[in-house]
């Protein structure tokens, strides 16, 4: 088919530990297809290893090069923008080894940046010095800006109210690097290694997965197994490709090699630059 997928983790293949049914058997397919995908995820917490081992727990074995964290996005965007440079970070592991990985070093006192990514416990005196950090000139990156998360037992913050917290307290504004970034979403389609009208994004929220693949001309799937529900999309300016009950209903589709029977945006296809595409292959390694 000349295709790869996006595909979004909460709300898409599982929901909390939980895994929705029949989502073992879509990666299957993808798998015997020798289709291209990546797992794509707005948490900043956890390393791509850890979100593979998680995965194999509920019965979906996959390599960690197949998952693609909001941390690494950030940690391999402010490798581009400043080579070596230093972060104070409001985060965990998944974010402290991205940047590692990347060549960043981890500081307290006179950062280049200050990263905000999900974090269990964050206190005053931690928001406090970030907030001094950027009104003495740290630049203000998050790693997304989803204003809360689901859990098991009801919903906690997010990374985007934490950065509010700063915005608020020095009126700068952050960057953000995660989904429905381009920096994201680019990042990904060329880890795949297709382009974009080859791109498959299928996810649960029009916020963020869906609002990213319309913007990057992907083929834009939105499933109903987790956020967003059928009677909230004329709400939006927006709309997905092609909507679905879960990640079930594209097997059959995927199986007869039918997975955009009717998909046409009117646009010629061009393809990308080969420089930009080599120039990113050289720096993917992390």
């Amino acid at each position: 088919m000349g295709l790869g997928f996006l595909i979004d983790m909460d709300g898409v293949i599982y929901r909390g530990s939980q895994l929705i049914d029949g989502a073992d058997r879509f990666i299957a397919t993808l798998k015997k297809k020798q289709i291209p995908f990546l797992f794509l995820t707005n948490n900043s917490q956890r390393t791509r290893r850890d979100v593979a081992a998680k995965l194999f727990r509920m019965g979906i074995g996959v390599d960690e090069d197949r998952i693609f964290t909001c941390a690494m996005a950030t940690a391999r965007f402010l490798a581009k923008q400043k080579p070596g440079g230093t972060a104070f970070v409001i985060g965990e592991g998944g974010l402290h080894n991205a940047l590692h990985r990347n060549g960043y070093a981890i500081v307290d006192h006179a950062p280049d940046y200050v990263v905000v990514g999900e974090a269990r416990s964050i206190t005053l005196e931690m928001l406090d010095a970030a907030v001094q950090m950027v009104l003495d000139g740290a630049q203000l990156i998050a790693t997304n800006l989803d204003p809360n998360c689901p859990t098991k037992s009801g919903t906690r913050s997010g990374c985007g109210a934490t950065v509010s917290f700063i915005e608020k307290a020095t009126g700068k504004t952050a960057f953000s690097v995660g989904k429905p970034s381009p920096v994201m979403m680019r990042s990904a389609q060329w880890e795949l290694g297709v382009r974009s009208w080859e791109t498959v994004m299928i996810g649960d929220t029009m916020e963020t997965d869906i609002l990213g693949a319309v913007q990057m001309g992907y083929y834009a799937t939105l499933t109903l197994s987790g956020g967003s529900r059928a009677e909230d999309l004329p709400s939006y300016a927006f709309r997905p490709d092609r909507v679905i009950n879960s990640v079930v209903d594209l097997i059959e589709d995927i199986e007869n090699d039918a997975m955009l029977p009717a998909w046409d945006h009117g646009v010629t296809p061009h393809p990308m630059e080969e420089s930009e595409r080599s120039m990113y292959a050289a720096a993917r390694g992390a």
